[in-house]
């Protein structure tokens, strides 16, 4: 088991890992760290015959993002072994499954002051990924390893032009109440962007 403790540590905060683990063997998770993934941070598996839980979280999360990823899972994993199957999957009951396993690690001094404030201000209404609150967002992309080409799409200005990862080119249009309209230049086709995507900027279109 120590090896397991071992790749926690490289994935979590110091200070979290053994949480973490006594976590891990209370509820028997097999946990997988897996590539990047665009449409999710994490994943749950319920078991099922001769599996046990499955938890699966991106392995390019900066590490407090990792511990609040695991621990939204986790809360997955209980809502399923409590509730009816059927209880929706952000419902009220995942809230208070989360907002209880979290809560602890809050007097851990795991986190940084920011962190720990904008996680608190979270947890009073914790949505389905804390990429969805802006906030929590905002705060979790200052610690991940730093990209001297890359921005967020919400810093470039009105009629800027940008790639994405997969090379696609794009300008960025206004501002929506949650996401960016762009127009893709390859297919003409209008997209919406989280505003904290993650862009590279290939020139600025002049407005005058």
């Amino acid at each position: 088991m120590q090896k397991y403790r071992e790749i926690l540590q490289k994935y979590l905060p110091e200070t979290a890992v053994e949480e973490v683990y006594r976590s891990i063997v209370q509820y028997k998770i097999h946990l997988r760290i897996t590539k990047n993934r665009s449409t999710k941070l994490g994943d749950y598996r319920p078991a099922q015959k001769n599996q046990p839980h499955r938890i699966s979280i991106n392995h390019n999360l900066n590490t407090y993002a990792f511990l609040i990823t695991l621990i939204h899972e986790i809360a997955h994993l209980i809502v399923f072994e409590n509730f009816n199957p059927r209880v929706r999957p952000h419902g009220k009951e995942w809230k208070y499954c989360f907002r209880e396993i979290m809560e602890p690690y809050l007097g851990l001094e795991i986190f940084p002051y920011e962190i720990q404030i904008a996680l608190k201000n979270y947890l009073k209404n914790p949505s389905a990924s804390s990429n969805a609150n802006l906030t929590l967002a905002r705060v979790l992309k200052k610690y991940d390893p730093k990209d001297n080409e890359g921005i967020f799409i919400e810093e470039l200005p009105e009629k800027s032009q940008f790639k994405i990862h997969n090379g696609k080119t794009f300008e960025r249009l206004e501002q929506r109440r949650k996401r960016i309209k762009c127009l893709c230049l390859d297919n003409k086709k209008l997209y919406l962007f989280d505003p904290l995507t993650k862009v590279y900027p290939i020139s600025a279109v002049s407005t005058s």
